[in-house]
């Protein structure tokens, strides 16, 4: 298995740090606000679910109690080999290499794509939005979370992190496509301050992570994120 698959876009939070990452995952949204508004435009009963950018594995068992079939993309082998040893006893999830823009998964083969973080950050991605095309069924939706920088604390400290990132911008993108957007607040909760610091330190480079430290007391954050959905 080659280490990246061709064509990946680098995620240097996961794949520098997986360990730290999966303190984040566990960190990330504790009362399930996204799950649930997934599962209200589209519920997983019987369907055959593809998770692109699947890292390692966090997600796919709560989608394989739910789903027929559950297949995790992921670029990075290092991270498919631990999706793969953490859903071992899954009979009905399969973990592949491969990337956002070259899906190694058939035409009209899936009912519901799950992209969390992962490679569709707006303009740019239009590759992997093609594949998206390709491989959901007639009746199929996806969903894409991510980022959104024009609110909550989680967004001040992107903002600071990244001040050529245009929101509006990226929402003006995902409309053009034709998606829709639904704005979802959630939270960071963590058990311990040090996980909290350490997740810091992967998301955003240096100075900037001090400062949030230093200025952020607690174990919670108030974070705001885009869902954005579309039916096929």
């Amino acid at each position: 298995m080659p280490r990246i698959a061709k064509g990946a876009r680098p995620s240097p939070n996961i794949w520098n740090s997986p360990g730290t990452y999966e303190l984040e995952n566990l960190a990330v949204d504790p009362d399930r606000v996204i799950e649930s508004a997934m599962l209200e435009r589209r519920p997983l009963t019987g369907a055959r679910v593809l998770d692109v950018g699947c890292g390692s594995g966090f997600h796919l068992p709560g989608f394989a109690a739910q789903a027929a079939r559950v297949i995790g993309v992921e670029p990075h082998g290092d991270l498919v080999d631990r999706a793969r040893r953490r859903c071992a006893g899954l009979r009905n999830v399969e973990v592949r290499q491969g990337s956002a823009q070259l899906l190694p998964v058939p035409d009209a083969s899936v009912d519901v794509v799950h992209a969390r973080w992962a490679y569709f950050f707006g303009p740019g991605c239009e590759p992997g939005l093609a594949e998206l095309r390709r491989v959901v069924r007639r009746g199929g939706a996806a969903f894409i979370i991510d980022n959104d920088a024009t609110r909550s604390t989680f967004g001040g400290w992107f903002r600071a992190a990244f001040p050529k990132y245009d929101a509006r911008e990226v929402e003006r993108f995902w409309a053009r496509q034709g998606w829709s957007r639904e704005p979802l607040d959630i939270r960071w909760r963590f058990e311990r301050r040090e996980d909290f610091e350490s997740v810091v330190r992967i998301e955003f480079r240096p100075e900037v992570a001090e400062w949030v430290v230093a200025n952020h007391p607690g174990l919670e954050v108030d974070y705001a994120v885009n869902l954005w959905w579309r039916a096929f």
